[in-house]
């Protein structure tokens, strides 16, 4: 197993000491708060870093980053980790989550991933998304209007969380009435996607699969009998086509389109903001000039992007960064750190919504390229115009902000603004 050189010793000539080698440790409070400053040190000092302590290789830079991304011999499938056997074992099993998440297209290669992608692709493109804008501001409007005469409220209680949940449950078919049980649901799924998780999290998520299974069971049963124009039907007839979809990968890709299809939105509407109230200047140019929507949710992404890491596992031994990444190691892709690496950005650190050239990591890259992006690129674009022409004077309540314990998905567990 492949370790890092052993730091050079002291000059005994000389007072300074060697500085300690570095630790990639994303469990460190002040990383959860901040995680830039650590990214940066890694890309000056050891942007392909081998962690001793997680026994995964931790990748920093832009282009390394892109290269793994598009690497015919990196999987996306955990399970061509050589420790996965082990892992798995230290959290008691793989379990229903793990059985079920082992059936997401986002861990699937080609040509299991091509196949299931194919099968949703069409309900998330530009197009059809473009249409749903007008039936979206309303959505957007009707979790506005009761807040409008508040003083105080939660950007992400009341428009960052429920606008993507009710958007993906109309898209898939989800009853209004029952969108609001799956928030415990999604949060537990959620943080299961952590490289490193502890038993109780494992624990959590099994139990979060096991009520999602049983709903969508329940409910692909009664669109067998009584179809309707939505995404889960879709899927249906196309499982009963044959040889494109089972029953048990049916169930998990609605919970992924689910799970998906607003936790990171909700990210993205919650960071986007927090930036935006942190950088007045910034805050008033968007006011001034509302068409700038689009390349301030390109930087939002870049910025403080709601998915900060994926992971790849070598299929065989590939080179990077004047290293070995050896055959079924796996390696952490630290995608806000390529977001943040001053080879590929200007001046990487700081807001401008205005900048023209992102190309940024959040949506990942390749074949893996988040198909719903032009969603949620919508979904905020006219949540946060609206916010801000309906709540023009708002400000942040505290400057104590809580995230959400995750290193996966970046995100506030509230925000709470007065105006």
């Amino acid at each position: 197993m492949l370790t890092e050189s052993s730091p050079n010793t002291a000059d005994p000539q000389t007072s300074k000491q060697p500085d300690p080698p570095l630790e990639f440790n994303p469990l460190l409070p002040e990383f959860r708060q901040n995680p830039y400053p650590t990214y940066h040190q890694f890309q000056d000092a050891d942007p392909v870093h081998w962690s001793e302590f997680f026994g995964f290789w931790v990748i920093t830079r832009y282009d390394d980053i892109v290269t793994m991304l598009r690497h015919s011999k990196a999987s996306s499938n955990p399970r061509d980790w050589e420790r996965f056997d082990d892992y798995v074992e230290s959290l008691g099993g793989t379990g229903p989550a793990g059985d079920m998440q082992a059936r997401w297209m986002l861990l699937k290669n080609a040509p299991d991933h091509t196949r299931l992608r194919k099968l949703v692709t069409k309900a998330f493109t530009p197009r059809v998304v473009e249409n749903m804008r007008p039936h979206i501001q309303t959505i957007v409007d009707d979790l506005l209007d009761p807040i409008q005469a508040k003083s105080n409220f939660d950007i992400i209680a009341d428009l960052a969380f429920p606008l993507p949940v009710i958007v993906i449950a109309e898209l898939i078919g989800v009853p209004t009435q029952d969108r609001d049980q799956f928030k415990e649901w999604t949060g537990a799924l959620a943080r299961s996607l952590d490289p490193v998780i502890t038993p109780d999290i494992s624990a959590a998520a099994d139990k979060a699969t096991e009520a999602f299974i049983d709903y969508f069971t329940r409910l692909v049963a009664e669109r067998r009998v009584q179809p309707q124009q939505d995404l889960l039907s879709g899927l249906i007839a196309a499982e009963e086509e044959g040889d494109k979809l089972d029953e048990d990968e049916l169930l998990a890709t609605a919970i992924l389109l689910f799970a998906a299809g607003h936790e990171t939105t909700m990210n993205l509407i919650g960071n986007g903001m927090l930036a935006l109230l942190r950088n007045p200047d910034q805050l008033a140019k968007l006011q001034a000039d509302p068409l700038l929507i689009e390349t301030a949710v390109e930087e939002f992404l870049r910025y403080d992007g709601s998915v900060q890491v994926t992971a790849r596992v070598a299929l065989e031994d590939i080179e990077l960064g004047g290293k070995t990444l050896r055959k079924n190691q796996q390696s952490l892709l630290l995608l806000g750190a390529a977001n943040h690496d001053p080879a590929r950005f200007s001046d990487p650190d700081r807001l401008d919504i205005t900048r023209q050239d992102t190309n940024q990591l959040t949506f990942s890259h390749g074949i893996h390229h988040c198909l719903g992006a032009p969603l949620a690129r919508v979904e905020a674009q006219i949540a946060i115009n609206t916010l801000l022409r309906r709540k023009p004077n708002m400000r942040l309540a505290t400057q104590e902000l809580a995230w959400r314990d995750m290193l996966t998905l970046r995100g506030l567990k509230a925000l709470p603004v007065t105006c």
